[in-house]
């Protein structure tokens, strides 16, 4: 037994597993350099303070979930348990918004860090992939980064995708329904303990967000966001499902939906991969017209979105959608010094050429290159021995059939190509 093991909540990707995550990583880069997003990268760890006022003092990350320390200057620092706020600390520090009327579009991929119970697609270590649109108030935006996060999912080959979106409107239309969710759940209240009755009281949609089937019982009746709208955000939403319809996006309005961080204003919105069951949530996003201001920058608007890699693998191994493990193209077997010397340069030549390769390092005998070659995976083992040398040949087996063919070596690359 190995005397060291991943922290609890933690995993080792392996090289078997590492492609799968290539793909995903990939297919999100990919399909934000297509809508014209830059790539940003921030630091793992940051000033608590600027989850606290991102994410609000009443929420479960900050009250539970937060991997936080002192430094040695006596800081205190958190490990980032999400993405959104380091990108646009970062945004303000970096001048990115200094021009007036400035549209900002950058995307990211992270390690996030929460003290939650390990379980399966939900770790103490997991990792996102995100995009933020900053300085745009229009509908578009919402649009854009709805419609980016299907069309990612559809990258990945993902068909049974549901996607759900609702408005939690602004200021005046989130308290009086804060005060209608109160009188709800009068009766529930009651019976809650001081510091439960205290935190919903201070935030009542928290209550929504909750995964307590008791709570999601009383809930059933209770009222909706979208009947307490105001003017401008039953515009503002009627725009985003008008364009979403447009851009060909399926979706549900889903007046239940309002996202568990405190910076969210107008549009939430989320996916599932309805192949998985009760588990499904693959991610979520939304406008937050308000965080920008909150840390300290002019007020900006801004919507976006983050999506786990791991429920995204998870998905994709539901539908049998995992690529299989890249394998080596070419194992060189050979026999002798001057063998040696050649398949060196056999080697080199490939390899230029943008054939991957692998030979013996350590001198071994043939059986046990041979053995090498099939360890390896590799497509094909090219052979060179004796009778290679004298004709200027080498013989190609192919790994999978187990035919063998001997081939001029200046035909060499050609022939693998073909």
């Amino acid at each position: 037994m190995p005397k060291f093991k991943a922290p609890r909540g933690t995993y080792d990707v392996l090289p078997d597993t590492a492609s799968h995550w290539s793909r995903v990583e990939t297919a999100f880069a990919e399909i934000s350099e297509l809508y014209g997003y830059g790539e940003i990268r921030t630091p793992m760890f940051e000033e608590t303070d600027l989850f606290v006022r991102s994410s609000g003092e009443t929420s479960e990350v900050v009250n539970k979930q937060m991997y936080t320390f002192l430094d040695k200057g006596e800081r205190s620092m958190t490990l980032k348990p999400e993405g959104t706020a380091p990108v646009l600390r970062a945004v303000l520090e970096g001048g990115l918004l200094n021009q007036q009327g400035q549209v900002v579009r950058v995307w990211y991929k992270t390690p996030i860090f929460r003290y939650e119970r390990p379980q399966k697609g939900r770790c103490r270590q997991a990792h996102q992939v995100g995009m933020e649109l900053i300085g745009s108030s229009s509908p578009n935006a919402d649009a854009e980064i709805i419609e980016m996060t299907v069309r990612f999912y559809q990258a990945l080959g993902i068909k049974q995708l549901g996607v759900l979106v609702n408005s939690i409107g602004r200021a005046q239309a989130r308290r009086a329904y804060a005060d209608a969710i109160l009188n709800h759940m009068a009766s529930w209240l009651k019976d809650q303990d001081q510091e439960g009755r205290a935190r919903a009281e201070k935030n009542p949609l928290r209550l929504l967000d909750s995964k307590d089937p008791s709570i999601q019982d009383l809930l059933s009746g209770a009222p909706v966001v979208t009947d307490y709208l105001e003017p401008e955000s039953r515009e503002h939403y009627d725009a985003v499902l008008k364009r979403l319809n447009e851009a060909d996006i399926e979706f549900e309005e889903a007046p239940r939906i309002v996202r568990g961080l405190d910076y969210y204003t107008d549009t939430v919105f989320e996916v599932e991969g309805r192949m998985l069951g009760a588990q499904s949530a693959l991610c979520g996003g939304g406008r937050y017209d308000k965080l920008i201001q909150e840390l300290g920058g002019s007020p900006t608007p801004a919507v976006g979105a983050a999506m786990g890699i791991e429920r995204a693998l998870i998905a994709m191994e539901a539908e049998d959608l995992l690529p299989d493990v890249d394998r080596l193209d070419v194992f060189v077997v050979a026999l002798g010094d001057q063998a040696i010397q050649i398949g060196n340069r056999i080697v080199d030549r490939l390899r230029k050429e943008g054939v991957s390769c692998q030979q013996d390092i350590e001198g071994k005998g043939m059986k046990n290159q041979m053995k090498q070659a099939g360890r390896s995976s590799a497509r094909w083992t090219l052979i060179l021995g004796e009778d290679e040398i004298a004709a200027e040949s080498v013989t190609i087996k192919n790994m999978d059939t187990g035919d063998q063919q001997t081939v001029p070596q200046a035909d060499l690359v050609s022939r693998l190509k073909s």
